[in-house]
């Protein structure tokens, strides 16, 4: 069958946005190339123009000028038109990049919503309130066995209060009847706190006694008046 009809010729792909963008930039390039040479070229017929006299040698350098300048035109106007291209090609890829964003966004978040909906069929709000309510239970029960653990021992529960009052008052009695059998001049005077310096410690000079004198009369001289 092959050999009769013939087989199906294999078409190429279809170019991308990319290879049409950078073919057409080369051929901007080469016009760009065009058109500096006819700047150069240009630049030498103004010179020959500026030095040559009025005259026929004269007109017919404007005339190859100016040909020269239809041809530049003519090339700037081609440039513009493979700019606008390229601009609406770099349009389109921007705006196909953008789709393929978001076509990858799209697919990032079915995924990731199909997980979440499998992750919520294992857990339920119910058994999160249970699990709640439970601790609650335990915390109460805990804290009811550390009462019960720090509880002491020996104490009556039955104790009357006014008792206790009663005695408290009679502690006081005794110790207001003790400070006050202590002589005033023992007891510390909290308000007479003046933060005075100590004395400085020295010797005690020996009193001098009537009955000591030395062999001329005099009384001796006390010791702590000595220098070693």
């Amino acid at each position: 069958m092959k050999k009769i009809f013939g087989a199906k010729k294999s078409r190429d792909p279809p170019p991308t946005i990319q290879d049409a963008t950078n073919q057409i930039n080369k051929r901007g390039e080469s016009v760009d190339e065009k058109i500096k040479k006819l700047d150069e070229e240009l630049a030498r017929y103004k010179e020959q123009i500026r030095k040559a006299r009025p005259g026929p040698s004269q007109e017919a350098i404007k005339a190859r000028a100016i040909r020269l300048l239809k041809h530049k035109r003519m090339y700037e106007e081609q440039r513009n038109m493979l700019y606008n291209q390229t601009y609406n090609l770099d349009q389109v890829g921007f705006a196909a990049d953008g789709l393929k964003d978001a076509q990858q966004t799209m697919g990032a978040m079915k995924a990731a919503n199909k997980e979440l909906k499998g992750m919520m069929k294992t857990v339920k709000i119910e058994d999160i309130d249970n699990m709640q309510d439970e601790m609650t239970d335990l915390m109460d029960v805990s804290n009811e066995i550390q009462e019960s653990l720090g509880r002491s021992y020996n104490i009556p529960d039955d104790v009357d209060e006014e008792d206790l009052m009663g005695e408290l008052d009679a502690l006081e009695a005794d110790m207001e009847f003790e400070s006050a059998a202590v002589p005033s001049y023992l007891q510390p005077d909290e308000e007479s706190d003046l933060n005075l310096p100590a004395a400085p410690t020295y010797p005690a000079a020996v009193p001098v006694s009537r009955h000591q004198e030395d062999e001329l009369g005099l009384p001796p001289v006390p010791r702590a008046s000595l220098r070693s």
